[in-house]
């Protein structure tokens, strides 16, 4: 479109990862809270793992309308609600609590016999959420890895599509455990925002190196900073994730 400009990547320091979570759960409150004014549902796309942890606690004491909002996962683990190593059951008991009890949460994991079934039906109930989605949260592996979108994974470079459809793709990783789910690279861009939460020196070293030039199949989440569709904001610190959180 002649004279449209570039979204913004923005790179917003905290002090300590308390004051990170604080941040990002205010920044993504304020999005759901604009996105409720002008709309009858908001839609909040999150990751799992330790660095959320967090900031899930403060985000879940904000005060908006939680009852008209919809959250699902970035990327699932194949493996059942109240494993160690569901991102769905640490959404749950992270999130889903206190004024944001109320919200509904949209999981990927379901009964299909095969992760590529799930997928298929994952995406029939996350592709009816209020979309754009609002807010997309990723976090970033070390090696470069972001939703469950891995190096090396069969059928990286289809999930990768940027004019794929939207959807959810099965991801069998290479040095990680367990069959995934993940959103494709359409379907995080299919969003208002994309908020990258990294904490920890070693993250930022990686983070340095995404912004570099190299193959994004490398490291997938250069696909993610380099398109030119959806503001991205990321948010880092140098303290470390919490210890002991899965």
């Amino acid at each position: 479109m002649p004279g449209a400009t570039k979204p913004e990547l923005r790179e917003l320091r905290a002090a300590d990862g308390e004051a990170q979570a604080v941040m990002l759960a205010a920044a993504i409150a304020a999005d759901l809270a604009a996105a409720l004014a002008l709309r009858p549902g908001a839609s909040l796309v999150v990751s799992g793992g330790r660095t959320p942890t967090r900031m899930f606690a403060h985000l879940a004491r904000q005060a908006i309308d939680w009852s008209r909002v919809q959250i699902t996962l970035a990327d699932e683990r194949w493996v059942p609600l109240g494993d160690p190593a569901s991102n769905e059951s640490l959404v749950r008991a992270a999130l889903l609590r206190e004024r944001a009890a109320v919200a509904r949460l949209i999981g990927m994991k379901n009964d299909a016999l095969t992760p590529a079934a799930g997928a298929v039906r994952s995406w029939g109930a996350i592709g009816a959420m209020p979309q754009p989605f609002d807010v997309v949260v990723l976090g970033m592996g070390d090696d470069g890895h972001t939703a469950s979108l891995f190096p090396g994974s069969a059928g990286l470079g289809a999930a990768l599509d940027p004019q794929a459809r939207p959807g959810c793709v099965a991801m069998e990783p290479q040095a990680a455990p367990h069959h995934r789910l993940s959103l494709n690279l359409a379907a995080l861009l299919h969003s208002r925002r994309i908020c990258l939460q990294i904490s920890g020196a070693q993250k930022w070293r990686v983070y340095q190196r995404a912004r570099a030039a190299g193959p994004a199949a490398d490291m997938p989440v250069r696909a993610v900073l380099r398109q030119g569709a959806v503001p991205i904001d990321v948010y880092w610190c140098e303290d470390a994730p919490l210890a002991g959180v899965p």
